[in-house]
This record gives structure tokens, sequence and C-alpha cells, in this order.
């Protein structure tokens, strides 16, 4: 029998190659934060560009927009909070008089099967996937609010740091990065930029709808939409199930209504909207939108998720101008 010798370099590289992935998935969230800092300091360097020039200093104009922006929401939220509090436990109790209802309706054998999948039949069946999610969201809040610190310090030495970054790279690639970090910029800028136009239009958007429909808690179903609407492709079908549940306490005849009124936004904004707005910046199929989104919610959750979209569309860049170029270069030698 042949004796099978695995050479000590190889060991080492294997080893070395385990080491390195779980470093990756240990610092995957500090990773996650400051590309989330990155994108949202590109879309507001044009900001801080402009009042530099009327004479503000750069450190003021950084933490003075950031810090407007948060006062923004932490006002919306003091203004909103006990209306979408009130509209949230409407929505949950509506949520738990469906599942008793198909509970109710559904094969004995099938509700025997769901409920001794769970180690209390009693509980609600929705209640894991409600933690979850809250949990995810809490996620992201929490990436956002030290996001937002980092994106102040981001703008105030952004020539700094991208100096510091560049003089890393070798001086014949120093060209190519600079063109990477270009278009890289213009990605994050739309992406950044048009997630909020297309989301704040979807929330506008359902908010006068569902209001002259007279569906229940309207502002916290166009809330859902607004923040949904930042997932591709899933999030039209995340923010359309609540609204059916609370149209149904008012007629079957406006749950149906409502397929057409979220249907119409989204063709709006898939060909409408969202061409003006991305222009050709983040060009990508429906398949590979999927795909990217998949493979980051299941590397980072939620905030992975979404950041997988602009990190995809980079990603053709990386293609044209690093590694096509190392492809050439490896068949020409192969040739000669």
């Amino acid at each position: 029998m042949a004796e099978v010798r695995i050479p000590w370099a190889t060991l080492l590289k294997v080893l070395a190659a385990v080491a390195l992935w779980f470093v990756w998935l240990r610092l995957w969230p500090i990773v996650a934060l400051v590309i989330v800092a990155i994108i949202i300091a590109v879309a507001l360097a044009p900001v801080v560009a402009w009042l530099e020039r009327h004479r503000v200093p750069r450190w003021l104009a950084s933490a003075g927009v950031v810090l407007l922006l948060a006062a923004i929401l932490v006002g919306f939220f003091a203004l909103t909070w006990a209306s979408l509090a009130e509209q949230a436990q409407n929505l949950g109790q509506r949520a738990r008089e469906i599942e008793e209802e198909v509970l109710k309706r559904a094969p004995p054998p099938i509700v025997g099967m769901i409920r001794n999948a769970d180690k209390n039949a009693d509980a609600s069946m929705l209640a894991p996937y409600v933690v979850r999610i809250g949990r995810g969201v809490l996620g992201a809040l929490a990436i956002l609010v030290l996001a937002a610190i980092l994106v102040v310090y981001l703008l105030i030495e952004a020539e700094r740091t991208y100096a510091f970054v560049r003089d890393l790279v070798p001086p014949r690639h120093r060209p190519r990065f600079d063109r990477t970090a270009q278009e890289a910029r213009e990605v994050a800028f739309g992406f950044a930029v048009g997630n909020v136009v297309t989301s704040a239009c979807a929330g506008i958007y359902f908010f006068l709808w569902l209001t002259v429909l007279g569906v229940p808690a309207a502002l916290l179903l166009a809330m859902l939409g607004f923040v949904f609407d930042f997932i591709p492709v899933l999030g039209f079908y995340l923010s359309c199930v609540p609204a059916m549940m609370m149209a149904a306490t008012v007629s079957p005849t406006l749950v149906l209504a409502m397929i057409p009124v979220y249907l119409s936004y989204d063709f709006l904004e898939n060909y409408i909207i969202a061409p003006r707005i991305y222009g050709k910046r983040l060009e990508l199929s429906k398949v590979a939108v999927l795909l990217s989104f998949a493979v980051g919610a299941q590397l980072a959750g939620i905030v992975g998720a979404v950041l997988a979209l602009p990190l995809a569309a980079i990603f053709p860049t990386i293609d044209r101008l690093w590694l096509r170029r190392a492809r050439f270069s490896q068949e020409e030698a192969a040739e000669a």
C-alpha cells in the first residue's frame, strides 16, 4: 500500500487558512461596521465639501451633518413613538389572531407536528421569528450608532486616511488603486443615496394609500415599508404581508386591494424611480441580487444582506482592473 506523505509546508498552509477563516468570522462585525461607516461617509462627503467651501471648518461640518441627521431621526421617533407603539401592539394582536385561525382550520396532523416542534405548545409560533427579527433590527441599530461615530472621524480625516491606505499599495499599482477607489466611491454613493430616496418614496407612497383606504396602523405599516425597502427583492413581500393582515380587520376586499397597491410601487421603483437614481452604478441581475442577499444574510444577518448589494456591484470593477489583468498575465506567461 502506497504511503501518503503530506509536506509540512502544505499542513502549515492549511492551518494558516483555517486560522484566517476563524479570525475573519470573529472580526466580521467590525468589518461590517467599517463598511457601513464608509458608505455613509461617502454619501455625506459632498455636503461636507460644500460646507467647507463656504468657510465652515471641516471638523465642524462633519460633526454638524451627522448630528443633524441624528437629531432628525430622534425627533421623528419622539413625535411618533406613542402612535407607533399603539399600532405595533394592534399589529401583534392581529398576527396572533391570524395564527389561531390558521391552526383551527389546518388538518389535525399538521397542527400536531407544528406544536410538537415547539417545546412550549402554548407559545405563539410567531414569537421565535419576531424575536429573531427584533434582535436583528437592534443589532443593525447598534451598528448604525457606532458607524455614525466612525463616520465623523472618516469625514474629518478622509484625505489623510486615503493617503495612508494608498501608501500601502506598491507604486506601480497605485493608478489602478485610484481608479478602483473612484468607481467604488461612485457605487457606494449611488447605493446610499439611492436606497434612502427609494425607501423614503416607499414610506410616503404606502402611508398615503393606506390612509386613503382606511387601513389601520397606516403609519407603522409605512415605516415597515421604508425599512424593508432597503432589503432587495424580498423587501416588497415583507412589507406587503403586515398590510394585508391589518386590512383583513376591515374587509376581505381591502385585503385584495393591498396587492395592486404594493405591486404598483414595486413596478414604479424598479422601472422608473431606481433607474433614474442609480443610473448604471448598480446594474445587477435579479439572480445576482438574490444570491448576494442570501450570502450576506447567512454571513452577517440583516446588515450583511444589505451590504451585499454594493459589494457585489463593486466586484465588476475589481474583476476588470485587477483579476482580469492577472489572468491575462498568467496566460501570456504560459504561452511564452
